[in-house]
């Protein structure tokens, strides 16, 4: 594959193989299989299923860490089905750009109405839409020549491989198709899995199910005889991700109005503003360049025009809203109904939807319904519709397909660019509603915030704050439950070999590969000397053999001599490679080459035995631990500087871990916030909108700890610490033998003598379970990192003879820390507190 599978995609593939191999061991015509594999919209379904296809014809790679007793079939026949061309065309598209197997046009076939064989050829992915499959269609009739009726031949090819013949149907992204259209397509579809004896067409004996949700593909399913296997991705897992976008801002006017120019125009200016932004980032980044797309669906025409809106009017406002002509085919449309235009004496070029994407010319589209629920179009940042609010419906329909990241991951530096902007002139607030309903419903994954843009804002760093934010980026965080936990060896390699690649440490790779080489050496000779080693090498060497006598013509039989013989150098290889998966890397081999002089079947024996050692296999860990950590903190600040892409590959490797581990406290540039246009005004918060201020609406405690802060002229600035966001200040703390995170509610910078001290402040309620829990979690965290602090404080209001007032347990000095330790229940902190002067 050209792209890393995100954990989430890996865990899927590895379920789908799975299910695969137990499913393919039955399938016949007789015993069909079928496999559900259901996934949210921007998951990357195709991107999983062409890793399956290359696992499948070819290969998988060597990351996935398939086991070694996979069976690749390179005779194996893909017929990948869907209810619209366009939609086979993407999925086509997008399989030769993401694998590096290389399909040749020869292998990626599209079924058209000249197809005419008596079976699909083996190594072969075919696609087919069911508009071909109808009764009226030529591949169903006899006529012209043709031979084979098409269910003649994929009945021929279900009963010759029915166990490499893979069937898959696409409900994931099925066309807006609707009524009589919809019908025929599901009716179609379920012909693959009842069979059609009529027209001389069997059960599909193996059928993996791609769909949004298990209930799409399960209604299909609802007569069909299959023995049913499901797989399934979360949606938290794929929001968690960062392959969709983090907030749609909904423009709308108060009341529905007849001003839609001037919300186009505010349109184009924003992207405009997206495109200039994207442009600033991606040169900083070293990143190719994102050029977003503005989409504007117009309103349906009448027999006599192709739209009611005036596509001449909204160029002219687009071009005055940016300040330029249009380029040369930057305009372009996907109307079916009609090829290029001319405009106003512009030319607005024909495009297909699948195509959009690609073409990175294009900068303005219009539509009216043709983009379908299966296109794909990252760039598309900015859409403004001239529909009715009637159509809200599939408003959010299409939004939903236009909330993946261009770049795949969540962008740290400016967060306005993990914004998707939607303009609705005709919508009220009210109808607005209907548009955030219809996102959520079960089949997309809406971004984490989605609504107004009177709501949704982005802040920007106070104008004076450098010295406080190069003061809070000395600090350290942590990120529960941030990333997979891999082996310490595999760490230690990845970083090494980053750091070699990013220029910051030539040597530090081959040094690394050299230093555990010579670990596992000292491992294989402590366990020679312990004596544990000869057993060990003889049971993997050498099979030991027993034969029994049977008398002839009796049931009686008798022992003869035992003997051993030779283990085959195929089973040792076997071993060896299977040893390889526990050091990772291949370092087997970078151990067999050093040892190179040596017989060779002695050296991978060696690997082999110390690879089962648990103990010996210990402490090779616990030394690539401690090296991981030298390597990091030798280099962390030059790491820092990296582009933001690498520098998350290392917080990644940082954070893979059983125990979570502290990483650099980085603030973005800009944060995106949610607030209402009437909340409470809050000064010298570290970020403000950009009229300088701060609005939020704060829990009664933390507003009431705020202006205690704020009355004291030392605080210079103070952040709103928003739970379970990529720059929150996190700490942990363990409950119930989990590790969980936590997010101080403020974190406050005061200037003490010129010195400049940041305080973790916690309001937090005294009734809730977990109040002890996350009080020994601060001392923890105060324990080991106390030092780069001024206070910490747990904050509670507590009664007393002069009324309530807010009572602070400094949790940053030995005797507090010491005391916090100890606790095990609620009763035990409230003394504490009970206690304090």
């Amino acid at each position: 594959m050209k792209v890393t599978l995100f954990d989430f995609q890996r865990d899927a593939l590895h379920q789908l193989r799975d299910k695969i191999v137990a499913a393919r061991k039955f399938a016949s015509t007789d015993n069909p299989q079928a496999i559900a594999f259901s996934a949210p919209t921007g998951s990357g379904k195709t991107i999983i299923m062409t890793a399956l296809f290359e696992a499948i014809l070819d290969q998988p790679d060597d990351e996935l860490a398939w086991p070694l007793d996979w069976a690749p079939q390179p005779d194996a026949v893909i017929l990948w089905v869907s209810d619209m061309p366009e939609l086979n065309e993407q999925t086509k598209l997008k399989i030769e750009s993401k694998s590096d197997k290389v399909y040749r046009v020869s292998q990626l076939i599209t079924i058209d109405a000249h197809f005419d064989a008596p079976q699909l050829q083996g190594g072969r992915i075919y696609f087919i839409n069911t508009q071909k499959l109808a009764v009226n269609q030529p591949l169903t009739n006899r006529g012209d020549g043709r031979q084979h009726l098409i269910w003649e031949t994929l009945t021929n090819t279900a009963r010759a491989v029915p166990d490499r013949f893979y069937v898959v149907i696409d409900e994931a992204h099925r066309g807006m198709t609707s009524g009589r259209g919809a019908q025929a397509a599901q009716t179609l579809m379920q012909r693959f899995l009842l069979g059609h004896p009529e027209a001389g067409l069997v059960k599909m004996p193996l059928v993996i199910g791609v769909s949004a949700t298990p209930k799409r593909f399960m209604d299909l399913l609802e007569h069909a005889p299959h023995t049913v296997h499901k797989v399934a991705i979360p949606a938290e897992e794929v929001r968690k991700s960062g392959l969709l976008k983090d907030r749609i801002l909904i423009h709308h006017p108060e009341s529905a109005t007849t001003a839609e120019m001037g919300l186009l125009e505010e349109a184009a200016r924003r992207w405009n503003q997206m495109t200039l932004a994207w442009g600033a980032y991606c040169k900083d980044e070293q990143e190719a360049t994102v050029w977003p797309v503005l989409v504007v669906q117009v309103d349906n025409g009448t027999a006599q025009q192709l739209t009611k809106t005036n596509l001449a009017d909204a160029l002219t406002v687009i071009e005055s809203a940016i300040g330029r002509r249009l380029h040369e085919g930057e305009a372009a449309h996907a109307m079916h109904d009609t090829g290029d235009l001319d405009v106003g004496g512009r030319r607005v070029r024909k495009v297909e939807a699948s195509r959009i994407d690609a073409d990175k010319n294009i900068g303005v589209v219009f539509f009216k319904t043709s983009l379908s629920t299966g296109w794909d179009c990252p760039r598309a940042e900015v859409m403004m519709s001239f529909r009715r609010a009637e159509d809200h419906t599939y408003i959010a329909q299409l939004l939903g397909r236009m909330v993946r990241t261009p770049l795949a991951r969540r962008i740290e530096k400016d967060a306005a660019l993990n914004d998707v902007h939607l303009f609705l002139p005709y919508f009220d607030t009210q109808t607005v509603q209907g548009v955030v309903a219809s996102l959520h419903n079960q089949e997309e994954v809406p971004p984490a915030e989605t609504g107004s843009s009177r709501e949704l804002v982005v802040l920007k760093r106070r104008e004076g704050t450098e010295a406080l934010f190069a003061a809070l980026h000395e600090l350290v965080t942590y990120r529960v439950n941030a990333a997979r936990a891999q082996s310490p060896l595999r760490r230690y390699m990845a970083i090494a070999r980053s750091l070699t690649l990013d220029e910051i440490d030539e040597e530090a790779w081959g040094h690394a590969k050299a230093q555990i080489v010579i670990w596992m050496g000292e491992r294989v000779a402590a366990l020679k000397t312990s004596g544990l080693f000869d057993a060990a090498a003889k049971a993997i060497s050498h099979v030991g053999l027993r034969t029994l006598a049977v008398r002839n013509g009796t049931s009686v039989t008798e022992p003869e001599a035992d003997y051993h013989i030779g283990a085959s150098s195929v089973d040792i290889d076997r071993l060896f490679e299977e040893a390889g998966r526990v050091f990772s890397h291949g370092l087997q081999m970078e151990y067999w080459r050093a040892h190179a002089e040596r017989d060779a079947t002695d050296v991978k024996v060696e690997a082999i035995v110390l690879a089962r050692n648990a103990a010996r296999m210990a402490e090779l860990e616990g030394l690539a631990e401690g090296a991981f950590n030298a390597l990091y903190d030798q280099h962390k600040k030059a790491i820092h500087k990296l582009t933001e892409q690498r520098r998350s590959a290392y917080e990644k490797l940082r954070l893979a871990t059983a125990k979570p581990s502290e990483v650099p406290w980085h603030l973005p540039e800009s944060i995106d916030f949610r607030r209402q246009p009437s909340d409470p005004l809050w000064e010298r918060h570290l970020y403000v909108e950009g009229n300088g201020q701060f609005r939020a609406e704060l829990g009664n405690w933390e507003a009431g700890v705020l202006k205690e802060e704020l009355a004291d002229p030392q605080v210079v600035g103070w952040l709103r610490n928003v739970d379970r966001k990529p720059w929150s200040l996190e700490v942990s703390y363990e409950t119930g033998g989990d590790i969980r995170p936590m997010f101080p509610d403020l974190v406050v910078v005061r200037k003490v003598g010129g010195e400049l001290l940041i305080d973790i402040l916690e309001p937090h309620d005294p009734s809730l379970a977990d109040n002890f829990e996350k009080a020994v979690g601060l001392a923890r965290f105060a324990e080991r990192h106390g030092a780069l602090f001024g206070r910490i404080q747990l904050i509670r209001k507590q009664s007393s003879a002069g009324g309530e007032h807010f009572a602070r347990l400094e949790i940053n000095q030995a005797a507090a820390i010491k005391k916090l330790l100890l606790i095990t229940s609620n009763p035990q902190l409230d003394e504490l507190f009970a206690n304090l002067p």
